[in-house]
């Protein structure tokens, strides 16, 4: 592994080519969330950061080739060997702790973002289909809705499926039918079974599934054809999602870069706004 990448990409380059169990990919999530501060955990911490049990965490590291816990961080420690440990946050009450974690998360998003291709990939994708079908159910609801509601204004035809249940498959297909070439989803935890059958659905179909993801190892990445990773914050009660909130954004961009008439639909929108007295700044 190179010097030069990021903790999280030396982290998942680790991760790649082991079959993992569920257990075991929600250490290594939350591993890839942390990844500055691992090299630095015991195994008790890191099985309190994952939600998993201290022996968990041990057959993880024996999983990944190591003869224990203490190996794999001994390992971590000299791949980062200029890494020092984190600073300390006590002083930090609950609700900043949550904001210096999503932070941290746009960081290690923007430290992937360094390698652009995958987005300017999956902007090219999205920018062919026609329709476009935009999926996310329950906690990604909302993300969904952002990103349609913004690509209907460039692209000729998003479908925004948002709600579950038995007609999900039949409008999938009903895209399909009409010349759908792909479908984006975003997916967030906990993961609806049901998103999980929908993308193996819409690749039955001929789609190519791009997913916005919390992480390479969540259960949507084995059905979906282009997985972007974004974390979310775990501090508060209720999960946050500022990076794949941000990764959304940046993906319509790279859309609007492969669609020509991108630009002259904003105007077009903008100038019938003004006309109908739309907004009042």
């Amino acid at each position: 592994m190179s010097g030069t990448e990021s903790p999280a990409a030396r982290l998942q380059a680790l991760f790649e080519g082991h079959r993992l169990t569920p257990t075991q990919r929600r250490i290594a999530h939350s591993m890839v969330r942390r990844a500055v501060d691992v090299p630095f955990l015991s195994s008790v911490e890191l099985a309190e950061l994952a939600g998993v049990s201290q022996p968990s965490v041990t057959r993880f590291a024996v999983a990944l080739g190591f003869d224990g816990y203490p190996a794999l961080r001994r390992h971590l420690r000299e791949v980062a060997p200029s890494a020092e440990p984190p600073p300390e946050t006590g002083s930090y009450n609950e609700y900043q702790q949550a904001v210096e974690a999503e932070i941290e998360n746009l960081r290690h998003l923007a430290e992937a973002l360094g390698d652009a291709g995958p987005v300017r990939r999956a902007g090219r994708v999205l920018a062919d289909s026609r329709p476009l079908p935009v999926l996310g159910l329950r906690a990604a609801a909302a993300q969904a809705h952002g990103f349609a509601y913004f690509a209907a204004k460039v692209h000729p035809d998003v479908r925004l499926l948002n709600e579950g249940g038995t007609m999900l498959h039949d409008r999938i297909d009903a895209a399909a039918r009409a010349g759908a070439s792909a479908l984006l989803c975003f997916a967030l935890p906990r993961h609806p079974r049901e998103v999980v059958d929908a993308l193996a659905h819409a690749k039955e179909t001929g789609l190519t599934v791009v997913t916005v993801a919390d992480s390479p190892f969540a259960p949507v990445a084995k059905v979906s054809d282009l997985l972007l990773p974004a974390a979310v914050g775990t501090g508060l009660a209720f999960d946050t999602a500022c990076a794949p909130m941000l990764l959304g954004r940046v993906l319509l961009e790279a859309m609007c870069d492969d669609l020509p008439d991108a630009q002259a639909r904003l105007e077009e929108f903008d100038a019938k706004a003004a006309a109908r007295g739309l907004f009042v700044d």
